[in-house]
């Protein structure tokens, strides 16, 4: 699976960003869960959300009601919807994907099977 991610960019704070992720390749169609973790400069990888096949959307308490995943009819196709973005955003978003069994996609977004190279989003004060 390959995941290519865009829409990433600068934005002043209060604004907002749209991020999609699409997998590609043979094994697709194996995919239990998409998500997305962000990590900043000198700080740990935090983890988004995560959707499942099936549709359930698990988000990262401290960021629910400002971030929104959608899933496309394909399900190999995954949005995040940011709003009301603040500088401590700021950082490279990476889209990931899991194949390898349902059960692994509770565990945290930067435990999952396949990432991509990430889009940066940068939030000026």
């Amino acid at each position: 699976v390959q995941l290519a991610e865009s829409g990433g960019g600068s934005v002043q704070s209060g604004g907002s960003l749209r991020l999609s992720c699409t997998a590609s390749g043979e094994s697709t169609w194996e995919i239990d869960c998409m998500g997305w973790f962000r990590q900043a400069p000198g700080k740990k990888r935090e983890g988004i959300v995560t959707i499942t096949s099936d549709g359930r959307v698990t988000y990262a308490e401290s960021l629910k009601g400002r971030f929104t995943a959608s899933q496309g009819s394909s399900k190999t196709t995954m949005s995040l919807e940011m709003t009301n973005l603040k500088p401590e955003d700021s950082a490279l978003y990476v889209c990931v994907a899991e194949t390898r069994g349902r059960h692994r996609c509770s565990q945290p977004e930067d435990q999952r099977e396949y990432w991509g190279r990430g889009t940066p989003v940068t939030v000026s004060a």
